[in-house]
């Protein structure tokens, strides 16, 4: 009977960990915000479990639109799906390319989702690269065709981090061992009545750093004046955005160059492919309803 009852836990826990028994987000006990009687509800067009073997091109995009920030570039090859996580890997290029004027020496990738969402809980578990390259999840609204005032920038970073600093910069110091979120709000258009600014917020991981394990990154989109961070099912913060966050916003995972965070001389890519590869094991996003 001991041995049954066994059996039954552990296959708990691995249809609860792929997502097939998942009721709401992952928060620890007592974390979890209060939504009044209301529930959560998973939206599928904006959350993987990246268990097939290919990724799903009806929920992501992985070309076209922004090429990346030089010396960085955007290159679907450098994408995959297997063992059941999104990977992207950063890596140096063989021969330099130019593009638009600028270039490019190293190669780095954007997935996009198609369906984009105002208020509700996005998160996702993922394990960084080593390289001084980016580990990224973000929100970001989609300008083409907008006209008036809402034709301005909302950005909403819940991790942007990375595993190894170049710089002796300050604020760079703890990309490696903390949660580095940042509401943005900028390229507002004239005469419209929105502030350019930014809003950071920081939490501390509690053993490590964001490349030896797996984190769960998440953030609960609120309101358009209150957003709330959570870290491996914590709260760390609440943050006030600078300006109204109602814009419909993309989901983002980028792995990309900082000029900032400049590469090395040596190019920065000496690590094995695992050490150079962020693995995203799932994605999901929520509604209240």
């Amino acid at each position: 009977m001991q041995n049954t009852k066994t059996h039954i836990v552990a296959l708990f826990l691995i249809f609860t960990t792929m997502g097939f028994a998942q009721k709401g987000p992952y928060f620890l006990e007592g974390q979890a915000p209060d939504l009044e009687g209301k529930k959560w509800k998973l939206i599928k067009g904006m959350s993987d479990e990246f268990n097939k073997k290919y990724i799903d091109k009806s929920k992501w995009i992985t070309t076209g639109g922004w090429i990346g920030r030089a010396p960085g570039l955007f290159q679907e090859e450098n994408i995959s799906q297997q063992d059941g996580s999104l990977q992207v890997t950063a890596k140096k290029l063989d021969e330099p390319i130019e593009k638009n004027g600028k270039k490019f020496t190293h190669g780095g990738a954007k997935i996009e989702s198609h369906q984009g969402m105002t208020y509700g809980y996005y998160e996702c578990r993922m394990k960084a690269n080593k390289t001084f390259m980016s580990s990224t999840f973000w929100l970001i609204n989609d300008k083409r065709g907008v006209q008036g005032c809402d034709r301005r920038t909302t950005e909403l970073d819940i991790q942007e981090c990375f595993g190894r600093t170049t710089t002796n910069k300050k604020f760079t110091q703890k990309f490696s061992t903390q949660m580095n979120s940042n509401l943005h709000s900028r390229d507002i258009p004239e005469g419209c009545d929105y502030k350019k600014d930014h809003s950071p917020s920081k939490g501390a991981i509690a053993n490590g750093t964001v490349y030896d394990d797996y984190h769960v990154y998440g953030c609960w989109w609120k309101s358009k004046d209150e957003v709330w961070f959570f870290l491996d099912g914590k709260l760390v913060n609440k943050v006030t955005p600078p300006a109204d966050f109602d814009l419909e916003m993309r989901l983002r995972m980028v792995i990309e160059t900082y000029d900032w965070n400049p590469a090395p001389a040596d190019g920065g890519m000496k690590q094995s492919r695992d050490d150079r590869t962020t693995y995203y094991d799932w994605v999901r996003s929520w509604r209240v309803k």
